[in-house]
C-alpha cells in the first residue's frame, strides 16, 4: 500500500501555521509543518516527500518563492500551493512560471485551500 501524502506547511507565522495544521488534521491529512524554508530543507535533507507543500510567499531569510525556485532547479516537482496576505501582479507571474498549483490570499478559504489540495495531490 502507498504512503498516505504528507501536507507540508511552511510558514513563519505560528497562528497561521499551527491553525492550518489543525485545519487539515481534522480533514484527516497526515501534516508536517516548518516554520522557515530553511527548515523544511534540513528535515527534507536530499529526499524528495510525497505530498504537496502549503508555502507562505513572505518569509524572513528565504521566501517561499525561492524555496520553490530552489525546489524546481533541483528537479523536485511537489506540487506547491502558495499563500500571501500581498498578492500582486509580479508575485503571480512568478507563482505560475514555478508551477504553483493555487495562489491563495490570506485568510485564506478553508474550500479553496482544501480544493487546491485535493488538486494538488492528483497530479502525477
Amino acid at each position: 500500500m502507498d504512503e498516505p501524502a504528507v501536507i507540508f506547511v511552511v510558514d513563519d507565522d505560528e497562528v497561521v501555521r499551527d491553525s492550518i495544521k489543525v485545519l487539515l488534521e481534522l480533514r484527516h491529512y497526515q501534516v508536517c509543518d516548518f516554520g522557515s524554508a530553511a527548515a523544511f530543507l534540513a528535515a527534507r535533507a536530499g529526499a524528495a516527500p510525497a505530498g504537496c507543500l502549503v508555502l507562505d510567499i513572505h518569509m524572513p531569510d528565504m521566501t517561499g518563492l525561492e524555496l520553490l525556485r530552489q525546489l524546481r532547479r533541483e528537479g523536485d516537482p511537489i506540487p506547491a500551493i502558495l499563500i500571501t496576505g500581498r498578492r500582486d501582479a509580479a508575485t503571480q507571474a512568478q507563482a505560475q512560471s514555478l508551477g504553483a498549483t493555487a495562489l491563495l490570499d490570506k485568510p485564506i478559504s478553508h474550500p479553496a485551500l482544501f480544493s487546491a489540495i485535493e488538486q494538488a495531490l492528483k497530479r502525477p
